[in-house]
């Protein structure tokens, strides 16, 4: 199922919606679809032009790099045939495909779906995101140094993305230190980050997680891909090709 997913990635993919979907002032559709531009990670919407509220104007797309197209990659580098345009100064593009449509640049706009608001960018309806509670050892090490060890780690399972390993803060060794780093996942809620003996941001938490999301509250996870994870004594390789790379890009890691 996963090559049969990943084979798809360089097509359009779309789905519809049966929701209500606003942004701001300026769009108001019970028409939206769910697309994905070849080689993009997560969802856009794309609504009929009529839906939007305001006149379109000419727009600027820039060139879209090689590879995956995680969220850093800004809205205006297109992978499908189409037409840039502007919504009142915020990014749109008429799709050649999908004609009648125009996919909007979700970060430029407030969300509603329904009376419902949604962050960071539509949730994907063929993504989901399972918890297991294990009593295998789970210990962290970075450089030879156990960051943390625990048989009471909570192992997330979220579609496309490796396993990560949450573990209660009591067994984290060392004093973890606040950031002020915050990042937003639509599934999960916000996350706080953590600084550990020196390693900045190697760690983080959901402190409120949203009422559906998975129940990991005031659980810590490291970055496999900075630290070693030993499963029962067994060492997981570090994550690599385009997560890393996400990683990499969009946090320096």
């Amino acid at each position: 199922m996963r090559d049969l997913l990943l084979g798809a990635l360089g097509e359009l993919r779309y789905e519809p919606i049966e929701r209500r979907v606003r942004g701001d002032d300026l769009v108001d559709s019970t028409q939206a679809l769910l697309v994905w531009e070849p080689r993009r990670v997560v969802p856009s919407y794309a609504v009929p032009e009529g839906d939007i509220l305001v006149p379109l104007t000419a727009g600027e797309a820039i060139p879209a790099p090689a590879g995956m197209l995680h969220p850093g990659v800004p809205f205006a580098a297109h992978t499908a045939p189409g037409e840039p345009v502007s919504i009142a100064g915020r990014g749109g593009f008429r799709l050649q495909e999908l004609r009648g449509y125009v996919a909007l640049d979700f970060a430029a706009f407030s969300w509603l779906e329904e009376d419902e608001p949604v962050r960071g960018h539509p949730r994907d309806p063929f993504s989901r995101i399972d918890v297991r509670r294990t009593a295998r050892r789970v210990r962290i090490e970075l450089g030879g140094e156990v960051l943390a060890e625990t048989e009471d780690a909570r192992l997330l399972f979220e579609t496309g993305i490796h396993t990560r390993f949450y573990v209660p803060k009591r067994d984290v060794r060392g004093e973890l230190v606040a950031s002020d780093r915050r990042s937003y996942c639509p599934y999960k809620g916000e996350a706080s980050y953590w600084s550990l003996g020196g390693h900045a941001d190697i760690a983080w938490s959901y402190e409120q997680p949203l009422e559906d999301g998975p129940p990991i509250q005031g659980l810590v996870a490291f970055w496999d891909e900075r630290v070693d994870v030993f499963l029962d004594g067994v060492p997981r390789p570090r994550p690599g090709g385009a997560i890393a790379d996400t990683m990499h890009d969009e946090f320096g890691v």
